[in-house]
């Protein structure tokens, strides 16, 4: 059993709770469940450790980020197997690769820099705009990249100068608290602390008042009741939640060209990605084929274990979210639906549901209308694409979408007026450390990435003083 991480020391505690692996139902392991007085102790930790760290230059912070960066590396292929276990993803491909994109993620976040502007230098006086860290961040991770979203929570509120207590998803603590483990050997004590359990411990960070900022990525009615319990001392926020994102495939797409792209941005960790592409809307002259070409692929997927070789995709990573997807595969079959490849689980233990794309379907169903957060495609006809960029802008959610098409420019017209906070042309998903991510309407508030997301870890204080 994994110890929590408070003040740079491993802590155990008098209760436990089961970590589930997704590819059998089976507990594999144990963690530690936080009670009220750990998180107190932790946040205490962290207020302690606070003044000293941001009194640290950002050159020596950001150093330690990059020997985090270097101690996960070399530690890179027991994170993955560990990660694979709890969140079900193939250890060769997912969770392989969000172990080294982690290590990327720390390496970029590290070189950014918030200077000090001047805003005034003349005879009158000197007037300089300076950031300064909010002070203890709570940060709450989810269950579908419980490393690599971590990572993007706690490198740019520590480059800042703030500390950090951490609460993983229930679903998924163990790797977070090994990178915690790793990194109490580099960081000062109290900087990074991991606390784990339920629901009810990020309730009692989010109301807690010795904590200065939230950052969360979940659901929507789960940021809802952030944003309330923060009110008490007008915590700062930043919050990236669920998403429906919408990709209009034009007539003049070429549909063997973008179909793998698709795909690909579809159903990456079997669909359990915030920004996956989970609505696709299709011209009617081209929908036929690109539905059928992707179905094909979904088809050839090997869905498996994360510890088998041949896998190339995993489980669902929990029971609930795949009676989720179960219900809403059911559901479209029920009102018409059909489906070309999958739509009904697989047999056998865990949480397996293979590659699923479904036509005959259209907005009002709950399989368009919901977030299936899982390996369910419908595919979507449209004969106007005004009619197609109203449907794909008529849900509460705003977190991303796409325009496909060989006309770049006019399909970036029609990107622009998607309403969400990122949009693609020819692509989906993508994002990078350095270019700011974040959701309009339902899909969140504040931005993360790049300079403008370490502006959401700082206080603006403005300096004046008179002319030399």
């Amino acid at each position: 059993m994994r110890a929590l991480i408070i003040d740079g020391d491993k802590v155990e505690s008098p209760v436990a709770f089961d970590v589930i692996d997704p590819a059998t139902g089976a507990a594999f392991a144990s963690c530690p469940q936080a009670t009220p007085a750990l998180v107190d102790r932790a946040v205490a930790a962290a207020a302690r450790a606070q003044a000293g760290w941001a009194g640290l230059s950002v050159e020596e912070r950001a150093r330690c980020l990059e020997e985090l960066a270097e101690a996960m590396e070399r530690k890179a292929p027991s994170l993955a197997a560990l990660l694979s276990r709890e969140q079900g993803k193939p250890t060769h491909v997912g969770a392989a690769g969000e172990i080294a994109g982690s290590v990327k993620w720390l390496r970029e976040t590290a070189k950014l820099r918030l200077p000090v502007e001047t805003l005034q230098d003349d005879p009158s006086g000197r007037i300089e705009l300076h950031r300064k860290p909010l002070g203890v961040v709570a940060s709450i991770t989810p269950w579908n990249f419980p490393v690599m979203i971590a990572v993007w929570h706690f490198a740019p509120a520590l480059l800042t100068g703030n500390t950090v207590i951490i609460k993983p998803s229930s679903f998924t603590p163990l790797t977070t608290l090994r990178v915690a483990e790793i990194a109490a050997d580099i960081f000062p004590r109290g900087v990074l602390n991991v606390v784990a359990g339920d629901g009810g411990i990020g309730g009692l960070l989010t109301s807690h008042s010795g904590v200065s900022k939230v950052v969360f990525t979940g659901s929507t009615p789960t940021g809802r009741k952030i944003m309330a319990a923060a009110s008490g001392n007008l915590k700062r926020l930043t919050l990236e939640l669920g998403g429906n994102d919408a990709g209009i495939v034009l007539e003049d797409a070429d549909v063997d060209a973008i179909a793998p792209k698709i795909f690909q941005k579809a159903f990456g960790n079997s669909g359990q990605i915030c920004a996956a592409l989970k609505r696709l809307y299709i011209h009617e002259s081209i929908h036929d084929r690109l539905a059928e070409r992707l179905a094909e692929m979904a088809r050839s997927a090997v869905v498996g274990p994360g510890d088998d070789q041949k896998s190339q995709f995993g489980p669902l990573q929990n029971k609930a979210q795949f009676d989720f997807v179960c219900e809403l595969a059911d559901d479209a079959r029920a009102r018409g639906g059909r489906f070309l490849v999958g739509g009904e689980p697989m047999a056998g233990p865990g949480y397996f549901f293979p590659l699923s794309v479904a036509v005959d379907v259209s907005d009002g169903m709950r399989i368009v209308d919901e977030e299936q957060f899982g390996p369910l495609l419908p595919a979507i006809k449209f004969a106007d694409e005004e009619d197609a960029l109203a449907r794909a802008n008529a849900n509460p959610n705003g977190l991303g979408g796409s325009v496909w098409s060989s006309n770049i420019e006019g399909a970036a017209a029609l990107a622009r007026r998607l309403e969400c906070g990122t949009t693609w042309v020819n692509d989906h998903s993508t994002v990078s450390p350095t270019i700011p991510f974040g959701g309009a309407k339902q899909s969140g508030v504040g931005v993360e990435f790049g300079v403008e997301g370490l502006r959401e870890f700082t206080q603006v204080q403005v300096l004046r003083t008179p002319a030399a």
